[in-house]
């Protein structure tokens, strides 16, 4: 089972409880910065392809991974750039290191591999989630000391809720969040690690997992009960999660029409 674990996960990567993030003074400054305003956060679904993004061009937005598609297609680019897993860091590591937006944040385990730069902050990603040896194995946390720690949770879009949180934010809209997956029959399934054989049905690019890219088992029931501990930490603080999805399965959260976000 350990040598599953490191197969899966490298040590590196694995949760250390006190370890503090190596840009904690950088990230303190970053507290409550926005406080108030308003975000958009991006999911990676089909369903982002239906949204106008040039809309966003004067709001706060987070994006991930390869949004970069998005950047080349329409120009496209968001404040806030997150990337967590270390499947998409190891196939997309040009693309990634060569990206820039306005901050982005990034998994401190990997502060040799990426370019450094004002605009960059690598923060101290807790895996504990994905470990099944450890205690907080599928147990969604939710960090409001971002400088210190960031909790996974089985979608990076909980990295982006917490960090949303700590830069105060007050309303948060979900956008490309389709909340399904199509599994094509040519998946090489490894345990939870999946390898494409072919075009990617389930994002809003064919490459995004296309041919030869590594991914995980979604577990959307584990996606949903993340979402259920984003939302009841919001509203205790007098805070709201929307969904301005156009369609997808995600109800969880008031729906709001997009377009008419920006009339």
């Amino acid at each position: 089972m350990k040598e599953l674990i490191k197969k899966i996960i490298p040590s590196s990567w694995i949760e250390q409880p006190g370890r503090r993030s190596r840009d904690r003074e950088r990230m303190l400054k970053l507290k409550d910065k926005f406080k108030g305003q308003r975000v958009f956060i991006l999911g990676n679904g089909p369903s982002l392809n239906l949204m106008d993004l040039t809309q966003l061009e004067n709001e706060k937005s987070f994006a991930v991974n390869s949004i970069y598609y998005k950047t080349e297609e329409m120009g496209y680019r968001p404040t806030f750039y997150v990337v967590e897993d270390k499947h998409v860091i190891k196939d997309n590591f040009e693309e990634i290191n060569n990206y820039h937006s306005e901050y982005m944040f990034l998994p401190a385990v990997e502060k040799k591999r990426f370019k450094k730069g004002p605009n960059r902050f690598f923060v101290n990603l807790d895996y504990g989630f994905y470990i099944s040896t450890s205690k907080f194995f599928e147990k969604y946390r939710f960090s409001k000391k971002c400088e210190d720690e960031i909790y996974c949770g089985q979608s990076v879009t909980m990295v982006n809720l917490q960090l949303a949180y700590y830069l105060g934010f007050s309303e948060v809209y979900l956008i490309g969040m389709d909340f399904s997956y199509a599994v094509p029959e040519t998946v090489i399934q490894e345990g939870n690690v999946w390898t494409s054989t072919e075009d990617d049905p389930n994002h809003f690019h064919p490459n995004y997992f296309g041919k030869g890219k590594k991914w995980h088992d979604p577990k959307l029931h584990n996606v949903m009960q993340s979402y259920i501990k984003c939302k009841e930490v919001y509203e205790a603080d007098g805070r709201k999660i929307f969904n301005a999805t156009k369609g997808g399965k995600l109800e969880l959260f008031e729906r709001v029409d997009y377009d008419s976000l920006f009339q």
